[in-house]
């Protein structure tokens, strides 16, 4: 459904550090820059980019909105919230860990990164 997922920064190379660090955290490359400065990360058939707004004014995160990363385990996650928590994110909701509800039983880790958006990696255990 979604060909990829675009954030914005205010600052792109404090972004570079933490998704660079998050995403090597669960095998990912470091971000490709493009001619306009903004990181690329491709990953599992994934694309997820990290802008400046393009219109200049400053970058917000969404109230409510959440952007939720597929990991292989549960290790996957703890190492993913660490890498994050390490490079200039912070840990929000409760700890990793397992939660139950309607989508069965699944491992998550929730993070802020340092502009504010939130973040979610998920395992989901069959």
């Amino acid at each position: 459904m979604f060909s990829h997922v675009m954030i914005g920064s205010n600052d792109i190379q404090r972004s570079k550090k933490f998704y660079d660090a998050l995403f090597a955290a669960i095998g990912g490359k470091p971000a490709r820059q493009d001619d306009k400065g903004r990181l690329i990360y491709a990953h599992k058939g994934g694309i997820f980019m990290v802008t400046n707004p393009i219109d200049g004014k400053t970058a917000t995160h969404a109230n409510g909105g959440t952007i939720g990363f597929t990991v292989d385990s549960a290790e996957d996650s703890d190492a993913w919230h660490k890498a994050g928590t390490a490079n200039g994110g912070t840990s929000i909701e409760d700890a990793p860990g397992m939660r139950k509800g309607g989508f069965g039983d699944l491992y998550l880790a929730y993070l802020r990164d340092p502009d504010g958006n939130k973040l979610c990696a998920l395992h989901r255990i069959v």
